[in-house]
């Protein structure tokens, strides 16, 4: 059990159609199939929308993010010292990982979740390249921990390391120690 908002959450509920949202954005990106005006890179990021009752966190929307605005100042500078400091070598160039949603994008979302009545609950991003103390690569890196610390959100991973067999899972401000259960469920 972990305190959201001063509300005990103790499973999250994450329907099929939100689950496919998730896993479809992040197979498309790792695909390296975009759309229109989306940031053409491997990588899937998103919010998510739900509610919370007697202590099981629905998600009700999946919200995928198009735009990066990792290069773009401040977020680059404030991106790149953070890589520097708690990244661990891979694939992608440092100066190259991380993801900053776009102000205006986020805004958007946020504004639709309000007038659905939905919190916003937590993000998302996939993992896709196996490390060798980590093959699953289904929990959150320390970056992925520093970078949630405070952020009063869940953190969902979606790791598409074998991408015939993602993974999901849920960890609140990107802590090991508070993961929190699905439960798949129809809508």
């Amino acid at each position: 059990m972990v305190m959201f908002e001063k509300k005990a959450v103790t499973s999250i509920v994450l329907p099929q159609a939100e689950r496919d949202v998730l896993i479809n954005h992040s197979l498309r990106k790792l695909e390296r199939r975009y759309e229109n005006g989306e940031t053409e890179e491997p990588k899937a990021y998103g919010l998510i929308g739900g509610q919370i009752d007697q202590g099981v966190l629905t998600v009700r929307r999946v919200a995928p993010l198009r735009v990066n605005a990792r290069y773009v100042e401040p977020y680059k500078s404030m991106m790149d010292q953070a890589m520097s400091r708690y990244a661990i070598a891979s694939e992608t160039p440092l100066e190259r990982r991380g993801w900053v949603a776009d102000p205006s994008e986020a805004r958007r979302i946020l504004s639709g979740f309000d007038g659905d009545d939905l919190e916003l609950v937590g993000n998302y991003h996939m993992h896709r390249v196996a490390w060798p103390h980590d093959p699953l690569r289904d929990t959150p890196a320390e970056l992925d921990t520093v970078l949630a610390e405070g952020s009063v959100a869940f953190m969902f991973i979606v790791s598409v390391v074998n991408p015939s067999k993602p993974i999901v899972r849920a960890f609140y401000e990107g802590m090991h120690s508070a993961e929190v259960p699905i439960i798949d469920k129809a809508n």
